[in-house]
């Protein structure tokens, strides 16, 4: 996806690679094995989790995340890439665990910078297993 389009977050007033800490970080303390990958040509972070920890708030759908991160003029922006498709019967524990990724991402981000920088959800926020038509409202 372009750059732009298909957001899941933006953050504003901090960098790529500070925000990806942030999420790599959050993803280590639920249990995932973390690899974060930089590149130059574009200008990106790809951060990968791999379920190495079972827990019961984490769907099997949820087992492998991986986002994609890049610089946007004033802060980053998050895609979200996998997984695509979430089982309908697993959809309430992931909307749970967007929620309180999300939560965290903005905790973070507001107290590290002494609230200077912020977490936002652009217009068209999207997750990929979210029809766009329905896009904000059934993602939270």
């Amino acid at each position: 996806m372009g750059e732009g389009n298909g957001d899941w977050l933006r953050a504003r007033g901090i960098g790529r690679e500070r925000f990806a800490g942030y999420l790599a970080e959050y993803l280590g303390s639920i249990g995932y094995r973390v690899e974060r990958t930089e590149t130059t040509e574009p200008a990106g972070t790809r951060v990968k989790g791999q379920l190495s920890r079972m827990s019961p708030s984490v769907p099997p759908a949820a087992n492998e995340l991986e986002f994609r991160l890049y610089p946007t003029s004033g802060g980053a922006a998050v895609v979200w890439e996998v997984p695509v498709e979430v089982p309908a019967e697993q959809r309430p524990r992931m909307d749970r665990l967007v929620r309180e990724m999300e939560s965290h991402l903005e905790r973070a981000v507001h107290t590290e910078s002494h609230a200077t920088a912020k977490v936002v959800r652009p217009p068209t926020s999207h997750l990929p297993w979210v029809p766009p038509a329905a896009g904000n409202a059934a993602a939270h």
